[in-house]
């Protein structure tokens, strides 16, 4: 599979000057969106394609995300992509949270919609109490009293798959949902705001749960 050119542009209108990009060639790209004046092509970038890169990707499933309840198609969308990213094996999604059937979560997905498994459930609740007995470890994403600080969390003890959840923007995750975790955890905040956008705080947490069980448990190919 070849790679996409991208191309850059920059609007020749001395008041204006627009620098932006654009997608292979074409006469969309000759005019400024901004002022409508002419443009002129600066840089030319060539990106490879997945297949011709050395980026190892990981597909091991040790990771899944449950959503509960979160009501923007744009955070849910940017969390599909995020999960592509960092291999997550599963996105349950449920109650109000869109699939990727809506529009707007296909938008900011950019594909990952297509190529990271999910699965509808009206009912968070039910869903995690049937995860809890098939022995899958939950870990809530929830400033919430008594919850560890991410970077303090300890994974040695999880058993893989980890669930990890994240809830409404505003109400957050299901206090009964909350009440059948292994461990809620919390990301620190130092500026005014009491929180961050949840599709944020999934990508950080992800982040890091996703490099410490990788550094100390075994993907299903035997390899550490």
């Amino acid at each position: 599979m070849a790679g996409i050119q991208y191309n850059f542009y920059e609007c020749i209108n001395p008041d204006c000057e627009l620098r932006f990009p654009g997608y292979e060639s074409g006469p969309r790209w000759n005019r400024c969106p901004r002022c409508r004046a002419n443009t002129r092509l600066v840089a030319k970038v060539g990106t490879l394609s997945r297949q011709q890169s050395n980026i190892k990707v990981n597909k091991s499933g040790k990771l899944i995300a449950l959503l509960d309840n979160i009501r923007s198609a744009w955070n849910v969308g940017s969390i599909f992509r995020t999960a592509d990213g960092f291999g997550i094996g599963k996105i349950f999604l449920c109650g109000i949270s869109p699939t990727p059937e809506n529009h707007k979560l296909a938008k900011t997905a950019l594909g990952a919609e297509l190529s990271v498994p999910w699965e509808y459930f009206t009912n968070g609740v039910k869903l995690t109490k049937d995860l809890k007995s098939q022995g899958y470890a939950l870990c809530a994403l929830e400033d919430y009293p008594g919850a560890t600080p991410l970077f303090q969390v300890d994974v040695s003890p999880i058993i893989v798959p980890l669930v990890l959840i994240a809830g409404n923007e505003v109400c957050g995750i299901d206090p009964e949902i909350i009440a059948h975790c292994d461990q809620v955890i919390s990301i620190p905040m130092y500026g005014k705001k009491q929180s961050y956008n949840v599709a944020i705080a999934f990508g950080i947490a992800l982040s890091f749960l996703s490099y410490r069980l990788n550094e100390i448990t075994p993907d299903r190919s035997g390899h550490s």
